[in-house]
């Protein structure tokens, strides 16, 4: 479920806390759902402890999670994205790997034709007076 990439330029913890933070966005981490220990899952992605924790810490901030007896959880105020939405990122990556897009240019673009889409939303909402 999760990967490390020793050869990236992201650290460890912050690729952890990234995959994690993506597999509950997506909602294939549930709200309420058991992640394993910190210490299983640094063995099982062959890092240390402390790098686990200090990504399950990260999220604990965010509200992402929530540490208690019994382990660590998905937090029932996690919110995961709409399902259309998760479905048009999904095409928009495809599309932009086969054009050879990269990701940061893909999110550029998106961030550039933001706020036209925001203003064209805001004008199609119906006016409730």
């Amino acid at each position: 479920m999760i990967t490390i990439s020793l050869s990236g330029s992201a650290a460890p913890t912050d690729q952890i806390r990234d995959q994690i933070r993506g597999l509950v966005a997506s909602g294939r981490l549930a709200a309420d759902e058991r992640l394993p220990s910190v210490r299983q899952l640094a063995k099982d992605l062959g890092v240390a402890p402390g790098t686990v924790a200090k990504a399950y810490k990260a999220l604990e901030a965010e509200g992402c999670l929530t540490a208690r007896a019994g382990g660590t959880r998905v937090s029932k105020n996690a919110t995961t994205t709409p399902r259309p939405v998760l479905e048009a990122a999904r095409r928009l990556a495809e599309t932009s790997a086969r054009a050879g897009t990269g990701l940061d240019d893909t999110i550029r673009v998106l961030r550039a034709i933001w706020p036209e889409q925001r203003i064209t939303a805001d004008t199609a909402k119906p006016n409730r007076t």
